[in-house]
């Protein structure tokens, strides 16, 4: 059962419905996150980190972890959270490739995440895709889960920081792996012809969805309903329609969509730097240019870190206002051997396949880029290993 349909029949809560409690520790949050968000001097840091707390009020709201979503499909066949993923993709396409085809939005240049394709592509995905089962969790997942208050979360957190250090550190491993250029289908097909192909592509998948789960459950979940904005929870069709827009706005805002995994790396690597462990400047991960730049700046400048750690206040807040912020340091021994061996898998499978489940799949897919096909493709079988070795670690 989904916390959607747990949701009361009002969808407009307000905030005198709620306990004075909730919201003074929630508007607390808020008060902090903006305080920190204008020490940055940057406008745009600030509005990337309003972006952020959004992000991790609907992905809390809804519960929306991709690796949920992939063990319903494929252990009990019920498909509500896949479907309402092909939902948010659709949404991102309509709004990424008429903008990107153009070039630019409101005046401000934009780019999609369009990356060649290639074996490390193929490994990387299969590796996150098996690793976020066993962590508990995707990159996204982890982020507001953490944030919501999961001191397990916080295991994996750590865990796929040091995964995707590690991947950094080692780049000249699989660097070199075979690939092949980028595809960009806009860019190939024409704009409207990738638009049709995408939309047979979102229809065929969801058709075979609902097919898939009237056979295998006898009925199927609704991704839509009512639920409470402020308070929670919501229908997983709020938080993917959200996640969409705020993924569209975060490409008007950074002139990139969004992403999250790069950040890990450079956390795990400016740490082992201030630890007196190892200079990264000189690693083969951190010489292109655009990636030393961002090394070589203070992590508050970074817009993928100012925006991760949005996305976890954001979660916060949410959780203070659904009032299931209760942190529990009762975590059997075998989920923090998932959370460490799995969170170390999607850290580095992360960096190795050019991104996640969100900078990868979600912006990859929805920058009309044929990669991020290529990334869910190799992400599935990896899942699918994932849940059957899942008992290992004594996780349902």
């Amino acid at each position: 059962m989904s916390l959607a349909t747990l949701a009361p029949k009002s969808a407009f809560d307000t905030p005198g419905t709620l306990p004075a409690a909730r919201l003074v520790a929630a508007g607390v949050v808020a008060a902090i996150a903006l305080a920190a968000l204008t020490a940055t001097g940057s406008g745009r840091l600030v509005l990337l980190g309003v972006i952020g707390l959004a992000m991790g009020l609907a992905l809390y709201h809804a519960a929306f972890g991709f690796s949920h979503g992939y063990r319903a499909l494929l252990a009990e066949g019920r498909t509500a959270h896949v479907r309402a993923q092909i939902l948010m993709l659709a949404a991102a396409v309509l709004l990424f490739l008429p903008a990107l085809t153009m070039g630019e939005v409101f005046g401000r240049p934009v780019r999609g995440f369009v990356f060649p394709l290639g074996l490390g592509v193929v490994l990387g995905a299969f590796a996150f895709g098996l690793g976020m089962q066993i962590a508990g969790g995707c990159i996204s997942g982890t982020l507001y889960s953490a944030g919501g208050g999961s001191l397990r979360m916080w295991i994996t957190l750590a865990s796929a920081v040091a995964g995707a250090t590690l991947a950094a550190f080692a780049a000249p491993l699989w660097e070199g792996l075979p690939q092949w250029p980028a595809v960009s289908l806009p860019a190939v097909l024409g704009l409207g012809p990738a638009l049709l192909l995408h939309a047979a592509l979102f229809a065929g998948a969801y058709a075979g969805l609902l097919a898939l789960e009237r056979r295998r459950t006898g009925g199927v979940e609704s991704i839509g309903g009512r639920g409470r904005w402020l308070s929670g929870p919501w229908p997983y069709a709020w938080a993917a329609l959200a996640l969409a827009v705020l993924n569209f706005a975060t490409l008007v805002v950074a002139g990139r969509p969004w992403g999250v995994t790069q950040a890990f790396a450079l956390w795990g690597s400016k740490a082992m730097e201030a630890a007196g462990l190892a200079d990264p400047v000189f690693w083969a991960f951190w010489e292109e240019p655009t990636r030393v730049e961002t090394l070589m700046r203070p992590l508050a400048a970074d817009a993928t870190t100012v925006m991760n750690l949005a996305v976890m206040a954001g979660a916060l807040g949410a959780a203070l206002l659904a009032g299931r912020f209760a942190p529990s340091l009762r975590i059997p021994a075998g989920a923090v051997l998932g959370s460490v061996l799995g969170g170390l898998m999607i850290g580095a499978g992360a960096i190795v396949a050019t991104g996640c489940n969100i900078s990868a799949f979600f912006s990859g897919i929805a920058s009309g880029s044929l990669h991020g096909w290529l990334w869910i493709a190799a992400a599935l079988p990896g899942a699918w290993l994932g849940v059957k070795i899942r008992p290992l670690f004594g996780l349902t």
